[in-house]
């Protein structure tokens, strides 16, 4: 799998997430505009030191990003905007976790071209707007292990 950050404007966000990857074998992809620079010490501090075994490829923006991938990549995207549980999300060994930016979400053109494929962490409060960034990559990178077998 993959975890896919897109426009991610918060580096500590970025650098726990990746501390996550390290722990999973898991690859991370940051894709389009990024708010912080990869040698920025908060993404580094964030990622202690595991970021030096984190395997990361960096895209100028998401249609670069897709001429990496075979054909008929599995793209599974995770917003509050999603309609079907992440539960329900066909996740496969080679999924890429997609998510967008902290402060925006996604591009209004990944909504409209991939609203089929949005899924979302549900939340039972209305009190809060979002669950943070390196949450929400966990909980949806660890339940497309379960789901997958690679407990």
């Amino acid at each position: 799998m993959k975890i896919v950050l897109i426009n991610p404007d918060i580096p500590w966000n970025a650098g726990n997430i990746g501390r996550s990857c390290v722990a999973t074998n898991t690859e991370l992809a940051f894709v389009g505009k990024m708010g912080f620079n990869l040698s920025d010490k908060e993404i580094r501090r964030s990622g202690l030191d595991y970021w030096q075994f984190l395997k990361y490829s960096v895209h100028a923006d998401f249609e670069a990003f897709l001429k990496t991938l075979p054909e008929n990549p599995s793209l599974l995207f995770f917003s509050t905007r999603g309609g079907t549980s992440y539960w329900q999300a066909p996740y496969r060994e080679d999924s890429c976790l997609i998510f967008g930016a902290e402060t925006a979400g996604f591009p209004d053109s990944i909504y409209e071209k991939y609203a089929s494929r949005m899924y979302r962490i549900p939340m039972w409060s209305d009190r809060v707007r979002s669950l943070n960034l390196s949450t929400s990559a966990g909980v949806a990178l660890y339940e497309g292990l379960r789901q997958t077998g690679k407990q």
